[in-house]
């Protein structure tokens, strides 16, 4: 299943990978295959391709940097049974990573990839080198998180033309120039056997119930748990995670480190990639450098589930 048919002159994945359930992962990587593996997770509603400027920075600074579509998004196949809580989205993640054949990988997440990256390091079912929470934290805002399912809900039936398309996102993200080529669009969107645009990801993605309030608990014991590098990076503009959700964050872990990058909304690492990936590179070439053992030792796991189950934000 999907949500039709990919537009002329998107760009392939790279490769595929087995996901849970019968799912089939969709991605891409750059930088050398030995390098030390940084596993990219977009959030809700996104795609691999948010993160090609920061993985090609990466990869040319000596990492083996890898984005991948979450299940029901992009490339990446539906789930044939409509799941897609974080439990799903997290065994997706392990299953990928011995696919990989890298056990320790670091792990970068924006939103909601960020939320299935921090159960997977603070419910010990990953030993990651590092982690990098990208605009998410457990205590985000109400409001913000409304205004992205509202922009998500719009238009079930499909755009008309792709202009609608670049309406519809101009409209949620006013501090962006709306984009005079309309060929990037394609990235964002399927087209239908109703001749309609229609957003790439499944959209019973959308359907189930969120509980904000279970989310915040399960990602504050998760947070507690940490003992590796963590760096926090906030979107300055972001109306998802205050500057109050940061410093929760923050006083869970107090040897995270942070990063506020100013000019940048919920969509960091694509409104200011250069500031972005300048931050990450400086954080792992401290923590996981090239050519040089992580600073974290390996550990035996011992996988603790702290639920239950949610479906996390966009």
């Amino acid at each position: 299943m999907s949500a039709g048919a990919r537009l002329p002159g998107t760009p392939e994945p790279m490769h595929h990978w087995d996901g849970t359930g019968g799912v089939v992962l969709a991605g891409d990587s750059w930088g050398p295959g030995d390098g030390p593996l940084v596993l990219l997770q977009h959030g809700g509603g996104q795609t691999r391709h948010a993160w090609k400027g920061a993985g090609e920075t990466l990869g040319a600074a000596g990492y083996h940097a890898v984005a991948f579509d979450a299940r029901g998004h992009g490339d990446s196949t539906w789930a044939p049974d409509g799941v897609y809580g974080q439990d799903a989205m997290v065994d997706d993640l392990v299953a990928l990573i011995e696919q990989l054949g890298d056990e320790r990988p670091v792990l970068v997440g924006a939103s909601m990839g960020g939320g299935v990256s921090l159960v997977a390091a603070g419910e010990d079912l990953v030993d990651a080198t590092a982690l990098v929470l990208v605009d998410i934290a457990p205590r985000i805002d109400p409001a913000g998180v409304a205004k992205i399912g509202a922009f998500m809900e719009q238009r079930p039936e499909g755009f008309e033309t792709l202009d609608e398309v670049a309406d519809a996102i101009a409209g949620y993200q006013p501090h962006r120039a709306r984009p005079k080529n309309l060929d990037g669009l394609g990235k964002n969107v399927r087209l239908g056997d109703d001749g309609r645009y229609h957003w790439h990801w499944d959209p019973r993605f959308r359907t189930g119930a969120r509980n904000l309030e279970q989310r915040t608990t399960r990602l504050e014991d998760c947070a507690r748990n940490l003992s590796l590098p963590t760096l926090l990076v906030r979107g300055g503009l972001s109306d998802i995670l205050t500057e109050e959700g940061a410093q929760s964050f923050l006083a869970l872990c107090p040897a995270s480190e942070y990063v506020n990058v100013t000019g940048a909304g919920h969509m960091v690492a694509g409104d200011r990639n250069d500031v972005f990936a300048g931050a990450v590179i400086e954080f792992l070439a401290r923590t996981v450098p090239v050519g040089a053992p992580p600073v974290t030792a390996p550990h035996e796991r011992h996988p603790r589930h702290l639920g239950p189950d949610v479906l996390d934000v966009p």
